[in-house]
């Protein structure tokens, strides 16, 4: 089992997942979350295992980590079982992908954009078999009914009777997939400026976490903020969403943005947990669409059917909160969307159909993710944040940004 080299490859291990060496001896209570994770992660790959089980691997990694655990996976010689909502990791490790749906399990040879593709292709062609048999059982049950009392047309229509009993449909079991509405509008188009920030500073436990921070964006920009630590993200999504005031530094918005916020911590959001979904809705809704009718017709849209619109907020799932605040970011109609890694806790349908919305919005959407598809998919323009400043690249997408060589070298500059 190579035990005399075990000491060495758990530390290469660690490295390469980002722990560097003079961490190796730390107790484990006392690292952060997310490097407990990728002890965690390594603790699953270390030795070679015949077979991985990964559930949700990339959950809490950052983007580096990912990139290096995509080729890991890769170039893995034995077997591997993926649970995950990263699209983008399942296109770039998977080579079958295992469906479970309509009550049954079905197999695919391909990665996940070949799946859902194929996938969707067979449904539609079924479909389109069963519309022609439809209209063939229409056609021939007309001809029936006008013909069979008539002496002269009675041997054809007991012939088409018989070719008409013949006919079945194919079975076409309904999906246990459930795609949400998702659909963003603005009240308002935002005018000549979105936002000017000027040299954001800001210390967390005596440590620089950003300097000297300073970009523009202009309307109908939709920009990924990036960087290599998730903290760092968040704190400046925060300062430009207000919750967070900067040491120094402006963040200058223009005079008809009307901002809406979705902030990593879900639950800072709902200030009354003991409301129903229903009730803390409500609060946010123009005056003619607070009525009950229109809110559970809404929120059934979202996903929230039946009494589940009078679940208390304290209940929901990650999920179900998601939904919630996307609801109100629709009923509120903001020109500006601030979204923090809004892709956590979603299902892959709901993060599809929250793709698909912000791709097809009109205003301005300032995020942050660990979903390479979502960028790369919504994102015009990548701002990465370090301690030392900030990398700016407008009109670019999120592969190019990876792959240039003056983001590289000026990456290393703002981490020091």
């Amino acid at each position: 089992m190579d035990g005399w080299n075990a000491e060495s490859d758990a530390s290469q291990l660690l490295q390469q997942l980002g722990i560097p060496e003079e961490q190796h001896q730390t107790m484990m209570g006392d690292l952060p979350e997310s490097d407990k994770v990728k002890v965690l992660l390594g603790q699953a790959l270390f030795g070679q295992p015949d077979v991985l089980l990964l559930d949700e691997p990339t959950n809490g990694l950052d983007t580096q980590t990912i990139s290096w655990l995509e080729d890991f996976l890769a170039d893995y010689q034995n077997t591997v079982l993926i649970v995950s909502h990263d699209r983008h990791f399942l296109n770039a490790v998977c080579t079958m992908m295992c469906d479970v749906d309509y009550g049954k399990i079905e197999l695919y040879v391909g990665n996940y954009d070949f799946w859902r593709q194929s996938s969707e292709l067979a449904q539609q062609l079924k479909s389109n078999a069963n519309a022609k048999k439809e209209e063939q059982i229409k056609q021939l049950q007309e001809f029936v009914a006008r013909f069979s009392a008539n002496a002269s047309k009675s041997k054809q229509a007991t012939a088409r009777k018989k070719q008409l009993d013949k006919i079945t449909l194919d079975d076409i079991k309904p999906s246990s997939r459930k795609y949400p509405y998702v659909k963003f509008t603005q009240q308002r188009e935002i005018g000549n400026d979105l936002l000017q920030v000027r040299g954001l500073a800001l210390t967390v436990d005596g440590q620089p976490a950003i300097s000297n921070a300073s970009f523009i964006l202009h309307p109908g920009e939709k920009t990924a903020i990036i960087s290599r630590s998730d903290v760092t993200a968040t704190q400046l999504l925060q300062m430009l969403a207000g919750a967070v005031q900067p040491d120094a530094g402006e963040v200058a918005w223009g005079v008809t943005t009307v901002r809406g916020y979705m902030p990593k911590d879900l639950n800072s959001v709902f200030e009354d947990d003991t409301l129903s979904i229903l009730d803390w809705l409500r609060q946010y809704a123009p005056k003619d669409q607070q009525d009950n009718t229109f809110l559970r017709g809404f929120l059934g849209r979202m996903l929230f059917s039946g009494d589940d619109v009078l679940k208390p907020i304290n209940v929901l799932s990650g999920g179900e909160k998601v939904r919630s605040i996307l609801s109100k970011l629709m009923l509120t109609e903001p020109n500006v969307l601030i979204m923090d890694d809004p892709t956590n806790h979603l299902d892959l349908e709901s993060i599809q159909s929250l793709n698909d919305a912000l791709v097809a919005f009109p205003g301005s959407v300032i995020f942050t993710s660990h979903d390479h598809e979502f960028i790369e998919t919504i994102a015009d323009h990548i701002i990465e944040v370090g301690p030392l400043g900030v990398v700016d690249r407008a009109d670019t997408t999120y592969d190019e940004f990876l792959e240039h060589p003056v983001v590289k070298e000026q990456a290393q500059n703002i981490y020091g």
